[in-house]
Parts: structure tokens; C-alpha cells; sequence
């Protein structure tokens, strides 16, 4: 017996319907695929996804200087007014933190004989206690877009401030990215950990010149005719990643209230649209939620611009270096380079550093803003959910002081607040995320048939429950959408083969209930042999739920198995197939078969099988009909199963020819009527036999029979 080719096995298909036959009242889809919970790994924030849950305490951290800017340590709660958008908010906490008068005692935060202190901010959780009274200062070097004497510059100042700057009161953590979020070293008070931690920063190789130039041949280096992709898409590919981990690194510092300083070590940001714009609000936010703030630092130091460019850029075309315009388009993309992480430093409270080869006034900044603060507590007034930004202005009773805070934020935001931007952006959040939302209930199967001798076909078939979807009343329709993105990866190297995007219109009349139907969607991949995992997030844009479904996807490489037989699709019904020409076996004459994703039939409607031999094996005849002396002979029945009983067989067919002789396939089409099968659980077994080569095989498959007063099939809601 050969089931190999199956997308399930005949247990996991028995536990998926016994899952469908609870859903009412339409028949449901297989079971979804449960994603455990990724653990957070002890020295890694590679993954980077977002978490959606939102906190409603707004926390503000005050600075109060007096006019010689010293820091004013005797302040109440009652001293401080706040207002968001002109509206006067009620103080919930108030909390001193004075890094400079730091003293170790209690047995939270205690250093045993002059043991240095660590907290695992990152890599765990910690209690707020521990960390009280403390700078808590996270250095973090891109190593994305850093040369190797930037990188080199970066880790330098970074050792100088270590050894000579770091006070008691200091916990100091060190981060790294390039192609993924690490930590070198968790938060701690040990120089010795923190100056090895920094020596390995300068140990990974830098990518470097991640914002080259581009534009016309006026102006532009001259690369001799070599082919180079436009490199926008390379930024927008690595701005977004890097903002990605700003964000994650926020998300995890966020279990603690106190202030976060992330020194912010990098050679320029550039902005590449408004998939950016929408990233760096997204990162702004996170930070900003979790009272982070962030000093960006640009490792490029101050820049000389030669008319001719520097040694890093090829020679110019045409007179710009004559006329001036070479040198202005050059401070142009340097301003570009650093608006961004200008951008990021004023939304979060910080402060960016740039032009300077002397990064010691970075440390300083972050030391002296985190000397002594107050740390502010409220819940907004404003109940909208609108994701606009609010203003935040503090107010104090005295008014020879200076204030320093960060100025505002990002209400929490619904759905229907989501821009276009926003929305594509929510997608692939969801797609990156280990931890993906089932809000919305998704099923998918996939079938495997064989193209041609390296390819196969998987059609892929998705199943949301019509009850699932929030349909709104449109004149006589029921009219609602669904986003659905999906994307094939190889398993080992985890590259994308394959994508999906789409937004279905669907549209049913009211009268046939459209709630108590199930929505499919059909699509399929064309894949050489090999191993890969399959992910498709699927939104209702009603209410914003979402769903995914991950599964393991194995093509197999058919030239090793004995009999070569495709997956076996049961379907219950046809539909006209899309113009066009399709690679799809499932579209036949302009019909295209809709496979059953739940196996689950009624009784006024036929039960149909599809599936395909390939490379069958000849054997010689002496008086065919057709005088042939080569020819297949391919037998197949179908036999149905209650218990060990044979409850139904179908007439033994056999196949002397190829239904499609391009791709040497043998085809097989039944139609069984349900009305032959009483209602109840079956076990259906595919019979399979090369009578010229002696192979065979029986794949089998549980299906559910219910009676004719059932629900109709999903696919009654087409979408348009």
C-alpha cells in the first residue's frame, strides 16, 4: 500500500472530520493547523514579528532642569499638569527614578561583594525592582550598513565609554544586526562581559553601502555597462528589516516601565516610500509604547565631499563635477541618509548624532538624560481608535525649570482606520509572525500532479467558513472580501519560491443565506521535487480578523517510486474554469474540478474522483483492436468501507491509452452517487495496478456521508 502521495495521513483525516462534522451549520473544512508558540531563544531576536496587544497606560518620562541645568529632584505629583491635545489627563502613577544618587541596597538589587549586577531585559523577564534607580542603555550596532571602519569607529567609542565613562548606576546591554536580531550581551554591570561582547561586534563583517546611488546617467557613477538592479528595492527591503528590529527590540524591552536608551549605531537610513513611511511609524510606536528611546548615532562621522565623490563611488558622468551638481546631489543623499534617524530620535524622546567623528557627546546625552526624571502614568481620555497622533504637553507649577519629554504618540488604531499602506503592512507582519493570529478560522489541502519530468503542480484549495465572515446587505447581495496572502518557502534555505496575493469580492444573492456557506479559494504552485513549508494568512476586511495556516509541503520526486501516481482529489461539483490556458489538471474542457477540502458529502450531490498514473509500462500484445504491439494496461475500482465491510465497489475500469499524452499521464475520472452510500463514515481505497510492470497501490482516505437535507457545498459563494 502506497499513500505517500496524500497530503494527510488517514489519521490526521480522521481527526479532520471529526472536526467538520461539528461545525454547523455548514460542513466544515480540514483542521487548521496549530502553530505552537515559539520560545524565546536565549541569545536571538531573529524572528522580529510584532506582537498586536497594545497597553492603554500612557507613560511619560519627564526631565526637570533649573536654569543652570541641574537636575530638580524634589517634585511632587501634584506639581505636574499633563494634557493630551489641550485635555487635561489624571495622573494614575508617578514614579522618581534619580540614576545618580544610586546607592546598592535591598536584596533586589544588592551587588554581593562586588559582584556585577545582570537582568535578563532581553533574553527573559526581570522584576521592575531590580532595575530600579538604574540607566538602562542598549547599544546597538548595525552592522547592515556600516563599512568595517565605521564599524570599527562605533565599537571604539562604544569601548572608550565602557572603561571610562560607565558609572555604578549604568546597566548596559550590546545588540547586533545584519541579517537578524542578536544579543551579544543581556543587560549587566560587568565591564569585562560588555568589552568581550564589544570585541565581537567588530568581529562581523559589515555589508556596506546599503544607500548607493542611483538616478540618471547625469550625475550617477560610471559602472562600465554592467547590469546592476535598481538597489531601491534593496533598500526598501533593508530599511524595513532594520525597522523591523528596532520594533522587536522594543517589544521586549517593554516589560519594564523604566526609561530605555537604545545608542543607535548605523550609517544612514534612507527612506524608499510609503511602505517605509508606514514601517517607521509602526517602529516609532513600538518604541514609544514601551518608553524607549532612541539615539542614533551616524558612524560615517563628518563626511568630506569631493566634488568627484569619495573612494567608495566610481568616477561621474557628463559636468557634474564641474557644475557644482555632483557635490549638491551628494549632500542631498547624505541629508536623505540621516532625516530618517533625525526622524526617529525627535517621535522618541532622543536625540540624534551626526557629523561628528567624536561620539563621546552621544554617551554623555544618554547619561544625563536618564541622570534623574519622572516617570509619568495615565490613561487617555480620548476613547477614538483612530491611530491619529495626540500631543502630550506637561505642565509645571514653577516656572523657572525647563521640561524635557517626548511630545506625543500614536492612539491605538481599529481596522477601519487602516490606510492601503497600513493594511499590506498588517499582511506581512502576519506572515512574518511565529505566532500567528486565528481569529479567523482557515483550512487548506493541497493536491501534488506531475507537469512534466522536474515539475509538479499543487493545486492548493482554502476554505474560510461563510459564518466567519461578516457579509454586510447591499441592495439583493450579500457582499463582503478577503485578503489572502500566501507564500511557498524551501524548507532548508527558507527562500521564497512562490506567492500569492490576491482580494476576493464575493457576492451571493440573500436568499441563499450566504452565512451558512463556506467560502473556497483555489490556486496552485508550480514546484520542482523537493522539501517546503507552505504559509497563508487570510483578513475578512470587515472587521479585520485573521487567520493562518502553515503546512509542510513535500514534492516528490517521482522518478523513484514504482508506480507514479498523482494525489487523488475528491470533489462533490465543477465550475467554469477561467479563460486562459492553465497547467492545472483539474481544468478539463472548460469545467474545472473543486476539490472537497472536507470530504464531506450530501446526498443530492455526486461524489467525484480524479487522480493520474504516469509513465505506466508497456507490455506486447498480439490481438488488440488495434493491432498494437506495445500498449499499457492500467486497472482501477474504487471500493468503500463501514468497519471492515465492503459497503460499495465500483465497476473495475481499465486504461489502455493516455488521457493527456503530453505528460505521459493515465487518467481516471469517477462519479459515484452518494445515494449508494447510506449515510455515515466510510473508508474510501483507491485500487491501483500497472499490469504490465506488477505495481500497485492503495491509497485510501475517510469520507463523511450526510443526508440530502444538508447544507450545500463552500463554493455556492463564488468569488467574482
Amino acid at each position: 500500500m502506497t499513500g505517500r502521495f496524500q497530503s494527510a495521513s488517514w489519521q490526521r483525516l480522521a481527526a479532520v472530520l471529526a472536526l467538520a462534522a461539528m461545525l454547523l451549520p455548514a460542513p466544515a473544512a480540514a483542521q487548521q493547523a496549530q502553530t505552537p508558540q515559539a520560545k524565546p531563544k536565549p541569545a536571538s531576536l531573529g524572528s522580529m514579528y510584532l506582537f498586536h496587544a497594545e497597553s492603554e497606560l500612557v507613560l511619560v518620562a519627564v526631565t526637570v532642569r533649573d536654569r543652570q541645568g541641574r537636575a530638580v529632584r524634589n517634585l511632587t505629583q501634584a506639581d505636574f499638569t499633563v494634557l493630551e491635545d489641550g485635555k487635561g489627563q489624571k495622573l494614575l502613577s508617578f514614579d522618581v527614578e534619580d540614576a545618580e544618587h544610586f546607592a546598592p541596597g535591598g536584596p533586589e538589587q544588592a551587588e554581593v561583594q562586588g559582584q556585577p549586577l545582570e537582568a535578563s531585559l532581553l533574553t527573559g523577564k526581570v522584576s521592575p525592582q531590580r532595575v530600579r534607580d538604574r540607566r538602562l542603555i542598549v547599544l546597538f550596532f548595525d552592522t547592515s550598513a556600516m563599512e568595517q571602519d565605521e564599524l570599527d569607529r562605533s565599537a571604539e567609542s562604544a569601548r572608550k565609554f565602557i572603561q571610562k565613562q560607565m558609572s555604578p548606576a549604568d546597566m548596559v546591554s550590546v545588540v547586533t544586526f545584519d541579517t537578524s536580531l542578536r544579543v551579544l550581551q543581556d543587560f549587566t554591570t560587568d565591564r569585562d562581559k560588555l568589552l568581550k561582547a564589544v570585541d565581537a561586534v567588530q568581529g562581523i563583517e559589515g555589508q556596506g553601502m546599503a544607500n548607493g546611488d542611483t538616478g540618471t546617467s547625469e550625475g550617477t557613477p560610471d559602472t562600465g555597462g554592467t547590469f546592476v538592479a535598481d538597489d531601491t528595492e534593496y533598500n526598501i527591503f533593508n530599511t524595513d528589516r532594520r525597522l523591523y528590529a528596532l520594533a522587536a527590540l522594543s517589544q521586549q524591552l517593554a516589560q519594564v516601565e523604566q526609561k530605555k536608551s537604545v545608542l543607535y549605531f548605523s550609517g544612514g537610513m534612507t527612506k524608499t516610500g510609503t511602505e517605509n513611511q508606514a514601517q517607521l511609524r509602526a517602529a516609532v510606536n513600538a518604541a514609544v509604547r514601551a518608553n524607549v528611546s532612541i539615539y542614533p548615532v551616524d558612524s560615517r562621522g563628518l563626511q568630506a565631499m569631493p566634488p568627484t565623490g569619495d573612494a567608495t563611488t566610481a568616477s561621474l558622468r557628463g559636468t557634474s563635477a564641474y557644475s557644482g551638481t555632483g557635490v549638491h546631489t551628494q549632500f542631498d543623499s547624505n541629508f536623505a541618509s540621516q532625516e530618517t534617524l533625525v526622524t526617529m530620535a525627535s517621535d522618541t524622546g532622543g536625540k540624534a548624532f551626526l557629523d561628528a567623528n567624536d561620539f563621546t557627546k552621544a554617551f554623555d546625552r544618554v547619561q544625563a538624560d536618564n541622570e534623574t526624571y519622572y516617570l509619568l502614568g495615565y490613561r487617555s481620555s480620548n476613547p477614538a481608535r483612530d491611530g491619529r497622533y495626540r500631543h502630550i504637553s506637561v505642565k509645571l507649577n514653577r516656572p523657572d525649570v525647563k521640561l524635557e519629554y517626548r511630545q506625543g504618540y500614536y492612539g491605538p488604531r481599529d481596522f477601519q482606520h487602516f490606510s492601503k499602506e497600513d493594511r499590506e503592512q498588517q499582511l506581512a507582519d502576519e506572515m512574518a509572525s511565529e505566532l500567528p493570529s486565528t481569529d479567523l478560522p482557515v483550512y487548506l489541502a493541497n493536491e501534488i500532479f506531475r507537469v512534466d519530468e522536474n515539475h509538479c503542480y499543487v493545486p492548493v484549495s482554502i476554505v474560510v467558513p461563510g459564518s466567519a465572515i461578516p457579509f454586510v446587505q447591499a441592495s439583493d447581495k450579500d457582499k463582503a472580501s478577503l485578503d489572502i496572502y500566501g507564500l511557498v518557502r524551501e524548507e532548508k534555505t527558507k527562500f521564497p519560491v512562490g506567492n500569492v496575493r490576491e482580494t476576493v469580492k464575493l457576492n451571493a444573492d440573500g436568499a441563499q443565506q450566504a452565512r451558512s456557506r463556506n467560502v473556497q479559494y483555489n490556486t496552485g504552485f508550480l514546484l520542482p521535487p523537493g522539501s517546503y513549508h507552505l504559509k497563508f494568512v487570510v483578513r475578512e476586511n470587515q472587521n479585520g480578523r485573521m487567520g493562518s495556516f502553515e503546512s509542510d509541503l513535500t514534492v516528490p520526486d517521482m522518478h523513484r517510486e514504482k508506480l507514479r501516481m498523482s494525489t487523488v482529489v475528491l470533489a462533490s461539483q465543477k465550475t467554469t474554469a477561467p479563460k486562459g490556458k492553465s497547467q492545472n489538471p483539474l481544468v478539463n474542457n472548460g469545467e474545472q474540478l473543486i476539490p472537497n477540502v472536507a470530504h464531506v458529502f450530501s446526498g443530492d450531490r455526486p461524489l467525484l474522483f480524479y487522480y493520474e498514473v504516469y509513465d505506466p509500462a508497456r507490455q506486447k500484445t498480439e490481438g488488440d483492436a488495434k493491432g498494437a504491439k506495445n500498449a499499457i494496461r492500467v486497472l482501477t475500482n474504487i471500493q468503500f468501507f463501514r468497519g471492515r465491510l465492503k459497503a460499495y465497489e465500483t465497476p473495475l475500469v481499465e486504461a489502455h491509452e493516455f488521457g493527456d499524452s503530453a505528460r505521459k499521464a493515465v487518467t481516471f475520472q469517477f462519479e459515484v452517487p452518494v445515494s449508494q452510500l447510506r449515510p455515515g463514515w466510510y473508508t474510501c481505497q483507491v485500487n491501483v495496478i500497472d499490469d504490465a510492470a506488477g505495481v500497485f497501490a492503495f491509497p485510501r482516505m475517510p469520507i463523511l456521508v450526510r443526508g440530502a437535507a444538508e447544507p450545500k457545498p463552500a463554493t455556492e459563494v463564488k468569488a467574482q
